[in-house]
C-alpha cells in the first residue's frame, strides 16, 4: 500500500471522527475581572489545542499586556483587541474553536462590563449552554444576577457556575458552598433547573479540565467532563420551522424557497404551509448544495420546491400544517435595549422576525425588571441595558413562536429607523391579540383595561403561589393557614384553598382515582392562576402526590410566581398524628387510593422550601415562609 493511500485513509477517518461529534456552543459570561477570558485561555492549554505560533505570540504579548509578571497571561488568547489588552477586560464577543475526542465546542466570551450588556446578549443568543463565572474572593455581583437573568430569558436551559479564583481563598469549602447556595437559588428562581456548581482556579488549572488535588471536598467533574458530556437536545424544538430567506427563480421551470431549516426535519411529500397567508401545499423537492434529498433536519441550508405554485415570499414560514406558529400582530416580549437613546413607548420601530422586516411600534411598558432582587417597576422609558416586557404592535400579521417554543421564530431585533441600528433584542412570551377565538366562534379571551401589574402594585405585594404539598397529616392545612394569618397581621392581601374545602364545592363532584385527583388539581391550577392575575398571594394545601401534576401549575403562572413547599413530615409521624382517622381506615382497606399506603406520593425534586414539622414547631414553619417571601422580593410593604 503506498504512502498516498495511507494519507488519503487517515484524512478520511479523522473526517469520519469529525462528522460524527455533536457540537456544542456555550458562553461565558459574569461580572468584570470574575476570569472569563483566563478561564477559556486555560482550557485551551490544557486541553493542549493551541498552536505553537500562536502560543508563541501570546508568550511575546504577556511581556507587554500580560497581568501576570513573568508567567504567560492566558487571558491574551481571547482578548484579541488591542483596547482589551490594555485595560484588561472583554470588549467584544471573542469566539473561540476546539474539540475533544467525544465533542466540537464553539465558545463565545462574552464582556462583564456593565457597557456591553448588549454584546453579552447577543453571545448567549444561539448558545446551548452558559459558564457564568464568579470571583470567590468577591461573590455574587449584580452583574452576574444580570447576566444569569438574560441567560435564563435567552431560553439557556444548562447554566455550570464555575465559582473561579478559589486560590484566592485557600480553596475554602465553606466559601464554595455559600455561593454555590446563593447561585442555585437565584437561577432556580428565574426557572433553569440544570445547575452545575464547580470550584475553579483559571490561573493554576484547578478543576478545568483535570480535578484538582487542592479541593478534595469537591466531588463533582471538572469543568472539561461536564462539557463534554452534558445533555442539551432538550434546547431543540421539534416542530418544523423554514423561514424563507431568498425565492431562487432561475428559469421558467423551477421555482425554489431557499432558506436554513431553524427546527424540525422535513420529508418529501410532507404537507407544508406558508404562513402568514396559510395557504397549503405539499414539498416536491429537497435540494441542497450536496443534490436531491428525501429529507432535511435542522440546521441545514436547502431549497424546497413544492406542487402547488403559491404565493410565498421572504420572510414567509414554511410549517406543518397541524404545528403550525401563531399569525398575528401584537403580543408580549422581553426586551434587552441595546441603544443609547431610550426605547420610547408609540416611537416607530423596525422590527426583524427571522427573516421578515416590517414596522411597528411598543404600545406601552408593561413593567422593568431589577435584575439584583427581579422586582418589577413602572416605566415610561427604556434606557440602554434595561430589560423590560413590553406590549408591541406591528403593521402587518407576521408567523412567530413564544420564545420557549422556539427560539428563532420567538426573538426578534428592533432596529431604529433613523440610523438603522440594533437598538433592541426581544424575546416573544405571548400573543394579546384583542380577542382571540379559544374553544369555539362564539367564545372569547377579553383584553382587560386593568393589568395584573396594576393590581399587584395596588396592593404593595408581588402575587405568587405558596403551594404546600406533602402527606396526610404532615401539617400543611395548619402551616397554611398561620401563614395566611401571619401575612393578614401584616396587611397583605391573600386567600388560602384547602384541599377539604375545595372538594366540598368546586371539586365534590371528584373522587380519588389517579385521573380524578389529576383533574382536581387542574382546576385548582386554574384557579390559582386567576387569584395570582388578581395580584394576591395564594396558599394551598393540597396532598397533590404527582410531580406533573404540580408541574403543570408551575408552568401556568410566570417563572418565580410558583413557590413549592415541601411539608416532609415522616409518614410514620403523619399516621402517629392521624387526626381524621384516615390512615386506620386506609389500612384496614376501607379507603383505597389513599396516598402512602396504597397510592403513591412523588417527592418534590427541587422545592423552593423544605418544612419537617416533626422538628419545626408552627411559628419556625411561618418565619421560614416569611423570611423566603422577604428574600425574594414577594412582599413590598
Amino acid at each position: 500500500m503506498s504512502a498516498s493511500s495511507v494519507n488519503v485513509g487517515t484524512v478520511r477517518q479523522f473526517i469520519n471522527r469529525q462528522e460524527k461529534k455533536s457540537l456544542l456552543r456555550f458562553i461565558t459570561c459574569g461580572s468584570v475581572d470574575d476570569g472569563k477570558s483566563s478561564l477559556i485561555g486555560r482550557l485551551l492549554h490544557d486541553s493542549q489545542k493551541i498552536l505553537e505560533d500562536h502560543m508563541a505570540a501570546v508568550k511575546a504579548d504577556s511581556q507587554r499586556w500580560g497581568t501576570q509578571g513573568e508567567a504567560v497571561d492566558l487571558a491574551l488568547l481571547v482578548d484579541g483587541l488591542q483596547a482589551e489588552r490594555e485595560q484588561g477586560i472583554t470588549i467584544d464577543v471573542a469566539y473561540r474553536y476546539f474539540d475533544t475526542e467525544r465533542r466540537k465546542f464553539i465558545i463565545a466570551d462574552t464582556p462583564g462590563h456593565e457597557q456591553y450588556t448588549r454584546n453579552m446578549a447577543t453571545g448567549a443568543s444561539t448558545a446551548d449552554l452558559a459558564v457564568i463565572l464568579v470571583d470567590a474572593a468577591r461573590g455574587v455581583q449584580i452583574q452576574t444576577r444580570r447576566h444569569s437573568f438574560i441567560v435564563s430569558l435567552l431560553g439557556i436551559r444548562h447554566v455550570i457556575v464555575a465559582i473561579n479564583k478559589m486560590d484566592l481563598v485557600n480553596y475554602d469549602q465553606k466559601i464554595y458552598q455559600n455561593i454555590a447556595a446563593e447561585c442555585r437559588h437565584f437561577l432556580r428562581t428565574l426557572g433553569v433547573q440544570d445547575v452545575r456548581v464547580v470550584p475553579v482556579s483559571a490561573l493554576y488549572g484547578d478543576n478545568v479540565v483535570k480535578p484538582s488535588e487542592k479541593m478534595p471536598w469537591y466531588e463533582g467533574d471538572a469543568l472539561l467532563e461536564i462539557l463534554d458530556s452534558v445533555d442539551v437536545s432538550d434546547n431543540r424544538s421539534e416542530d418544523l420551522r423554514y423561514p424563507v430567506q431568498y425565492v431562487n427563480r432561475p428559469n421558467a421551470d423551477f421555482r425554489g424557497y431557499a432558506g436554513t431549516l431553524v427546527a424540525g426535519h422535513v420529508r418529501v411529500g410532507d404537507p407544508i404551509m406558508a404562513l402568514p397567508s396559510r395557504r397549503i401545499s405539499t414539498v416536491k423537492e429537497i435540494v441542497s448544495y450536496d443534490g436531491k434529498l428525501s429529507s432535511a433536519f435542522s440546521p441545514m441550508a436547502i431549497t424546497l420546491t413544492l406542487n402547488d405554485e403559491i404565493d410565498i415570499v421572504r420572510g414567509d414560514i414554511l410549517a406543518h400544517p397541524d404545528r403550525a406558529p401563531t399569525v398575528g400582530r401584537e403580543f408580549d416580549a422581553h426586551v434587552i435595549w441595546m441603544a443609547d437613546q431610550p426605547l420610547l413607548p408609540g416611537k416607530q420601530y423596525e422590527f426583524k422576525i427571522g427573516t421578515h422586516y416590517v414596522r411597528g411600534t411598543v404600545k406601552r411598558i408593561e413593567y422593568r425588571v431589577d435584575v439584583n432582587d427581579l422586582s418589577r417597576h413602572g416605566a415610561e422609558e427604556l434606557k440602554l441595558n434595561e430589560i423590560a416586557v413590553c406590549s408591541i404592535s406591528l403593521n402587518q400579521e407576521v408567523a412567530y413562536d413564544v420564545y420557549d417554543v422556539c427560539r428563532e421564530t420567538g426573538s426578534f431585533i428592533i432596529v431604529d429607523r433613523m440610523n438603522n441600528g440594533t437598538a433592541g433584542a426581544g424575546m416573544i412570551r405571548r400573543s394579546t391579540a384583542v380577542k382571540t377565538v379559544e374553544v369555539q366562534g362564539n367564545v372569547y379571551a377579553e383584553r382587560l383595561q386593568v393589568t395584573r401589574q396594576q393590581r399587584a402594585n395596588q396592593k404593595s405585594q408581588l402575587p405568587c403561589i405558596l403551594w404546600f404539598t406533602g402527606l396526610s397529616g404532615a401539617g400543611k392545612s395548619t402551616i397554611a393557614n398561620a401563614v395566611e394569618a401571619e401575612l393578614f397581621r401584616r396587611g397583605y392581601h391573600s386567600y388560602l384553598l384547602d384541599g377539604d374545602n375545595v372538594r366540598h364545592g368546586l371539586n365534590r363532584d371528584l373522587g380519588f382515582s389517579d385521573s380524578e385527583r389529576v383533574e382536581n388539581i387542574r382546576r385548582i391550577g386554574e384557579v390559582t392562576r386567576l387569584l395570582v392575575d388578581a395580584g394576591l398571594l395564594v396558599l394551598t394545601a393540597f396532598i397533590s402526590p404527582f410531580r406533573s401534576d404540580r408541574k403543570i401549575v408551575r408552568e401556568l403562572v410566570e417563572p418565580g410566581e410558583f413557590i413549592e413547599i415541601y411539608v416532609s413530615t415522616p409518614i410514620e409521624v403523619c399516621e402517629s398524628r392521624d387526626p381524621k382517622g384516615l390512615y386506620v381506615r386506609a389500612r384496614q382497606g376501607q379507603i383505597a387510593n389513599f396516598t402512602g399506603i396504597n397510592s403513591p406520593y412523588e417527592v418534590p425534586e427541587t422545592p423552593e422550601i423544605v418544612l419537617d414539622t416533626a422538628v419545626l414547631h408552627v411559628d419556625d414553619c411561618v418565619t421560614k415562609v416569611i423570611e423566603y417571601l422577604e428574600a425574594t422580593g414577594r412582599l413590598k410593604l
